[in-house]
């Protein structure tokens, strides 16, 4: 496909998705009015938003260009990627966040009708499209259930080290923000990563190496980037009335560098070193 129908894609699906953002946030507050937000917050929101929007955009277009799936199939699943992650940010906070009152329902409903509405825009830019890639290198699973199983828990293990490795590294920035927080024991937050957040982050980054498609090293760390940016750096982009700047950016540094290691360790560890002949090109032989 030319540069050109690419952009065009890219800047449709922006300028899609940033409407119907703005549609699903003002039909929300409709039903559920938005409280506590301070004014001057509300200042420059939208130029903000447009940033996040485009970085988001601007990573899905590369999944949604690489993959070989097609239809309703790509629309649902590149749709999901940044709302799966949106809710399982969610629960973390508001364990976290207790003390901040956060209207959890209401970013929760605007989430997920933003996901709903952007299925087809997603569907008919990138999922009608005729070119196939010759080549695709699929995660490898293995018919072995105790493979699958010590590689799941290398993953789960490894984002709970990343984790606290990370977040050990900024707690002294951070620590009198929390100070005014109610934070769990360390044995529930480390079962909340272990058990919640790690499982459902490999399921997120096995779903990328499925659907960038790319060979082992070069997979691994375009998941890493992917991952990173849809889980680091577009929630953490934009201000907002919870998180002071300085506690924002310090979890903005700590997030994007164990995300993208994180996603780089679940590509290698399941990607695959040879290509597989796509479905398309399967059938027509």
């Amino acid at each position: 496909m030319k540069f050109s129908s690419v952009l065009m894609r890219v800047v449709a699906a922006f300028v899609a998705v940033s409407v119907i953002q703005i549609v699903a946030g003002a039909l929300v507050a409709f039903f559920i009015p938005v409280r506590g937000v301070p004014p001057n917050f509300m200042q420059h929101i939208l130029q903000w938003m447009f940033l996040t929007n485009a970085v988001t955009v601007a990573a899905l277009s590369v999944v949604a260009m690489r993959t070989e799936w097609r239809g309703w199939k790509l629309g649902v699943a590149v749709a999901a990627i940044p709302v799966a992650i949106a809710f399982i940010d969610g629960i973390e906070g508001s364990i976290l966040l207790k003390n901040l009152h956060i209207d959890w329902t209401r970013i929760y409903l605007s989430t997920a009708i933003g996901a709903v509405l952007s299925v087809p825009v997603w569907m008919l830019l990138f999922g009608r499209r005729a070119d196939t890639p010759q080549e695709h290198f699929h995660p490898i699973i293995s018919k072995s259930l105790g493979e699958r199983i010590w590689k799941f828990i290398v993953c789960d293990f490894s984002y709970i080290a990343l984790y606290l490795i990370a977040g050990s590294i900024i707690f002294p920035y951070i620590k009198n923000f929390y100070a005014t927080q109610t934070i769990p024991s360390l044995p529930t937050l480390l079962s909340l990563q272990l058990l919640v957040r790690g499982p459902a982050f490999i399921v997120l980054c096995l779903l990328l190496v499925r659907m960038l498609g790319m060979p082992r090293l070069s997979g691994a760390l375009a998941v890493g980037a992917v991952f990173t940016l849809l889980s680091g750096v577009a929630p953490l982009l934009m201000p907002n009335p919870y998180f002071p700047d300085s506690v924002r950016w310090m979890h903005f540094m700590e997030v994007t560098s164990s995300n993208f290691v994180f996603g780089a360790i679940v590509g290698w560890l399941w990607g695959q070193p040879k290509p597989v002949q796509s479905q398309a090109l399967a059938r027509a032989a």
